[in-house]
C-alpha cells in the first residue's frame, strides 16, 4: 500500500474537475489534472522517494530495470518533466511546464474538495462542490492530496497517481486566453413604445 503525499502551491493545469472525461472513446471517465511544480521541491521529491519505495517492494531486484522502462516511456508513468509536455500547435512546451516537473492524477470517483476553512465539501451536496471546482482553474494554485499505486496488470506495468482530494490555495496567471471580453461591442438598449393605434392581441400584451 502506498501512502497519501500532500503537495502545497501546486499549479493547476488542464483540470477536468467538475465531471469526469474520457479521453479516448471507450475509456472510463475521470476526474483528472495535471500538477506543476518544481523538481527541486521538497515535495516532488517526496513524491519520488515514495514511488521508488514503492517500486522497491513490488519488483524488488527488478526494480531498477522496471524503473528505467517506465521512465522511457512517458505513456507508463504519471510524472515527468515539463519540457515532455509539447503543444502539437507551438511544438513548444506547455505554459507553465517549461522548467518544471509535473505529476498527473485521476479518479472514477470525485476527489474531495477541501474549502478554505480545511473542511471538506459533503459530496452529496452537489452544488457546494461543483461551486469548490469551478474555483480551480488552469494556473492556479492549490494543495493536492495524491496516492501513487504501482500497476501491474494485462495492460503492463506502470506508475500511476490517484487524485484523493483538492484545496483552492491561491489565484496565478490562467493558462490560456481565456473568454473574451465583448461588452465594448455593445450599447445600451431602450425600450420602444408600441406604435400608436396598433392594438396587439391579448396574449401578447
Amino acid at each position: 500500500m502506498s501512502e497519501i503525499i500532500m503537495i502545497s502551491n501546486a499549479r493547476l493545469s488542464f483540470p477536468k474537475l467538475t465531471e469526469p472525461t474520457a479521453f479516448q472513446e471507450g475509456q472510463i471517465k475521470k476526474y483528472s489534472a495535471d500538477f506543476i511544480l518544481d523538481p527541486a521541491s521538497d515535495d516532488f521529491k517526496k513524491f519520488m522517494q515514495e514511488v521508488s519505495k514503492m517500486a522497491q517492494v513490488k519488483w524488488n531486484e527488478n526494480a531498477g530495470a522496471v524503473l528505467q522502462m517506465v521512465q522511457n516511456d512517458r505513456k507508463l508513468r504519471c510524472f515527468g518533466m515539463g519540457s515532455e509536455k509539447i503543444d502539437k500547435k507551438t511544438f513548444k512546451p506547455y505554459l507553465g511546464y517549461e522548467g518544471n516537473a509535473y505529476i498527473n492524477a485521476n479518479n472514477a470517483n470525485m476527489p474531495q474538495m477541501i474549502e478554505a476553512n480545511g473542511k471538506a465539501v459533503d459530496p452529496a451536496n452537489t452544488m457546494a462542490y461543483q461551486a469548490q471546482a469551478r474555483k480551480m482553474y488552469g494556473g492556479c494554485y492549490v494543495n493536492v492530496a495524491l496516492k501513487p499505486w504501482i500497476q501491474e496488470n494485462a495492460f503492463g506495468r506502470g506508475i500511476r497517481c490517484e487524485l484523493v482530494a483538492l484545496q483552492f490555495a491561491k489565484d496565478g496567471e490562467a493558462f490560456g486566453d481565456g473568454v473574451p471580453d465583448a461588452s465594448s461591442l455593445f450599447g445600451s438598449v431602450t425600450s420602444a413604445a408600441a406604435p400608436a393605434g396598433i392594438a396587439f392581441p391579448s396574449f401578447l400584451q
